[in-house]
């Protein structure tokens, strides 16, 4: 796989992540966000585990345990922390801290255990990227500054942050389709008490029922599959700064589908959020690297 494709894969999957907002809208009033997540993993663990039986390429010879475990842990982690993070503050301070912290939280994690110092570009189209973000969320929804809300949305970040740094160890000794299908299978497994705890009888509605496989299917087994390929490339700081075209994809879906109003601020944040992101894709081409 060529290099330069390791950056558009990665911007792909954000495009899909972009549509989980939108989807869950049509969700029935019933579904509890914290259900919808444990079901979204359920559904994209199972699809890719049978994708992966189905082609042959189940092999666990030599595969490392710890390193699986941190990443499942980490994404089933993510998923309650984040919905109930964006139930306490809103889904504005929710949403930023979460995706704001994790490119940071993600470089320091990079500093931390492989002992590599982020470039000047990855610092500068970081920053840029989550003061668009910032902006561009100060357009939605109500603030309510919880402590208990942040430190929620700041575990959701660094969760992620810890997936995408151990599963980039991963994907060097296993294919990309192997490691998702392993990590979200057991990410589903430790989520499975929550489709006991709360009412899953929406799930039974055409619309709950397509709203989950498209949650499942796309914006998890698909996205987070063309995100591990992506982490074949590029180094997992900066992945996470990449994945920042999320809230830039369901800002674009709101004004289009759902009709919603962007404020200049807004538009300025969506301005700031394409800079940082093209300075990554970009200007590190030219020295035939990314983000180091």
């Amino acid at each position: 796989m060529k290099q330069s494709w390791g950056p558009l894969w990665i911007l792909l999957a954000a495009f899909l992540w972009g549509t989980t907002g939108t989807a869950q809208t049509f969700a029935p009033e019933t579904a509890h966000p914290i259900a919808i997540g444990a079901a979204r993993l359920a559904v994209g663990g199972v699809s890719l585990l049978v994708i992966v039986l189905l082609l042959g390429k189940w092999d666990l010879k030599n595969w490392p345990v710890k390193e699986t475990l941190v990443a499942a842990i980490s994404m089933a982690i993510f998923q309650p922390l984040f919905f109930s993070s964006v139930t306490i503050t809103g889904v504005a301070i929710g949403t930023v801290i979460t995706i704001g912290s994790a490119p940071i939280l993600s470089g320091v994690l990079e500093w931390f255990f492989l002992k590599k110092s982020p470039s000047n570009i990855w610092r500068v189209s970081t920053g840029l990227s989550i003061i668009g973000c910032l902006l561009l969320f100060l357009n939605k929804g109500s603030v309510h500054v919880d402590p208990y809300g942040i430190l929620m949305a700041l575990g959701a970040g660094l969760a992620f942050a810890f997936y995408a740094l151990v599963s980039r160890k991963l994907i060097t000794h296993h294919s990309s389709l192997s490691v998702v299908a392993v990590v979200f299978s057991l990410s589903a497994i430790f989520l499975s008490p929550f489709l006991f705890i709360y009412d899953m009888s929406w799930i039974s509605e055409f619309s709950g029922a397509v709203v989950t496989l498209h949650l499942g299917i796309v914006t998890t087994g698909i996205a987070y599959l063309l995100f591990a390929k992506g982490l074949a490339t590029v180094p997992s700081s900066t992945a996470v700064t990449l994945s920042l075209g999320e809230p830039l994809t369901a800002a674009i879906f709101g004004v289009f589908i759902l009709k919603e109003q962007l404020d200049l601020t807004s538009w300025i944040g969506i301005s700031l959020l394409l800079v940082g992101i093209g300075l990554l894709i970009g200007l590190p081409r030219k020295k035939g690297q990314l983000g180091h």
